[in-house]
C-alpha cells in the first residue's frame, strides 16, 4: 500500500485561455486573448482543462495543465524589489498557495477541493518564456527559472475549485524544505 501525505493548500487562481496570448517577437505585443479566471475547471483525462489552449492537443497530452506555486512569484517580486506580480501574467493555470511542486516531478497525486478530486501526474518543469521580461519586470525570465512551476497530465476527469484545497502526495517534505506553515502540518495515511 502506498503511503500518501496531506497538504493544506489553497486553489487561488483558475487560469483557462483558449490561445496563446504570448507568441512571435515579444516587440510586437501581447496578443488580445480572452482569459477567463474560473471559479472552477473541468478536466478531462490525458486531455487537459476544457476550454484551455491545451486541451486535446497531441503536443500537449503529458504537460496540458500548468500548475504554480504563488509564493515563487513572491519570492522572484522580492529579489527584484518589485511590490507583486499578477499571479495570472506567467500564464499558469493553477496558482496554488501552500504547495511545493518541484518535488512532484514523475509523481502522481491529486488535488481535492470543493468535494472534488482532480488526479494528476507532475511532468517536467514549466520553464518561463522570455516575454516574462516584458510582461512583468526585466529579470523576471531568468529569477522564474526553476520556480516556473510544473506540467502535469491529467489522469482522471475531475474538477477543480478556487479556494481551501488539500494536495495528496506521495512525496514527504523534508525539514526545511516546507515554506508555508500549512505544509508543516501534514498529516501521513497508511
Amino acid at each position: 500500500m502506498t503511503t500518501s501525505f496531506r497538504y493544506d493548500v489553497e486553489v487561488l487562481h483558475l487560469l483557462v485561455s483558449p490561445a496563446h496570448a504570448y507568441f512571435g517577437r515579444a516587440r510586437d505585443g501581447v496578443a488580445d486573448v480572452p482569459t477567463t479566471d474560473a471559479d472552477r475547471v473541468d478536466l478531462v483525462a490525458g486531455k487537459g482543462i476544457i476550454g484551455d489552449r491545451f486541451f486535446g492537443k497531441a503536443a500537449h497530452m503529458d504537460a496540458a495543465v500548468t500548475l504554480m506555486a504563488v509564493e515563487a512569484l513572491d519570492a522572484i517580486a522580492d529579489e527584484l524589489g518589485v511590490e507583486h506580480f499578477d499571479p495570472l501574467l506567467p500564464r499558469r493555470n493553477v496558482i496554488l498557495r501552500g504547495a511545493q511542486l518541484a518535488p512532484l516531478v514523475g509523481e502522481e497525486f491529486a488535488l481535492e477541493s470543493g468535494g472534488d478530486t482532480a488526479r494528476l501526474r507532475g511532468g517536467r518543469p514549466a520553464h518561463p518564456c522570455v516575454w516574462m521580461d516584458r510582461v512583468m519586470a526585466p529579470g523576471v525570465h531568468s529569477a522564474m527559472r526553476g520556480r516556473g512551476g510544473i506540467r502535469c497530465q491529467v489522469l482522471s476527469d475531475g474538477v477543480l475549485h478556487r479556494g481551501p484545497a488539500v494536495l495528496v502526495s506521495p512525496v514527504p517534505l523534508e525539514p526545511g524544505q516546507a515554506h508555508v506553515p500549512a505544509l508543516r502540518r501534514a498529516t501521513r495515511l497508511p
